[in-house]
């Protein structure tokens, strides 16, 4: 049985990947950049990148083709355009960007370290009204927060252990 993890690791020799410094400097040249934004809609409300589309990761592949409801023209429109796929950590994104290269789509990256290393990296988040986001607030509301039933089980550490 695979985990999380393993998922990512499968794929992302499969993918490329940019840096948040990398995205700035790609973002400054090249114009026709889209910027695919996978998180859950309350998460991009909170904070995202300037000019990037929220196609959460549970619609993104009938985002990507016509005749669907979730179609987003956009997207759909984009296989030979340079896009760069978001997340809040680089996991989803490696996942969604590997889904997208098997679409058909020419030129996918994802963002390596995602909003989270953006913030760190002292580049702006804004809110859906376009504020700029405080690099501590980012901070606070892009930290996991783990509730206890959300932890490995202790026997399961135990046989993962051994």
């Amino acid at each position: 049985m695979k985990n999380f993890q393993d998922l990512i690791k499968d794929c992302i020799d499969n993918i490329g990947e940019v840096f948040p410094w990398e995205l700035e400097e790609l973002m400054e040249s090249n114009h026709s950049l889209l910027l695919v934004d996978i998180r859950e809609p309350y998460e991009f409300e909170n904070l995202h990148i300037k000019d990037s589309i929220n196609v959460p990761r549970g619609i993104l592949e009938p985002a990507c083709d016509y005749g669907y409801d979730d179609t987003v023209p956009q997207l759909a429109a984009a296989r030979d355009k340079d896009i760069v796929v978001i997340c809040r950590s680089g996991h989803r994104s490696v996942l969604a960007s590997y889904t997208m290269n098997l679409m058909g789509y020419h030129s996918v990256k994802s963002l390596k370290t995602g909003v989270k290393g953006w913030n760190d990296f002292e580049l702006p988040l804004q809110n859906l009204n376009g504020k700029v986001a405080d690099i501590d607030d980012a901070d606070e509301i892009l930290m996991q927060k783990i509730k206890p039933e959300q932890m490995v089980p202790l026997k399961q550490k135990a046989t993962v252990a051994a």
